[in-house]
């Protein structure tokens, strides 16, 4: 999504349209790193010497609110941000807390057979695997 649609969508759900929201978005869009609240402060921060961290926390949450990124609770004590709200699994190193997207897997079989076991209507799913990344395996692994 390029700066116009989301100034298009920002104005048509009523929202202010500002250069750290337009920012903020477009850190995420081009990031594969799922950043922390912190990380997206501390990476805008000189772009924006302005912006206070409460604006961060504000504008995840009306772009979550506008399904344009997803919250991932990755067990850290924070959350992290994707803006790929495809649904798709994500991979955690338990040593460094890299959070990394599998993708092209598809789950469709797999939500069909939890449709069918449980008797729910499953509307959504989040699914996580956790491990060591290339980077930490090998290493002393002891968490």
């Amino acid at each position: 999504m390029v700066k116009e649609d989301l100034s298009t969508i920002l104005k048509e759900k009523g929202f202010k349209v500002t250069p750290q929201r337009l920012a903020i978005y477009g850190m995420l869009k081009s990031t594969k790193s799922h950043p922390s609240i912190d990380m997206i402060y501390n990476s805008l921060k000189d772009d924006f010497p302005t912006m206070s961290l409460a604006t961060v926390y504000k504008t995840i949450d009306i772009l979550k609110k506008l399904n344009l990124v997803q919250e991932l609770n990755v067990g850290e004590g924070s959350f992290r941000y994707d803006a790929n709200v495809a649904p798709h699994p994500h991979v955690i190193c338990y040593k460094c807390h890299r959070v990394d997207d599998v993708d092209e897997m598809n789950f469709e079989e797999l939500i069909e057979k939890v449709n069918k076991v449980s008797d729910y209507d499953i509307k959504s799913q989040k699914l996580y695997f956790y491990g060591y990344c290339p980077q930490c395996k090998g290493k002393d692994t002891v968490s």
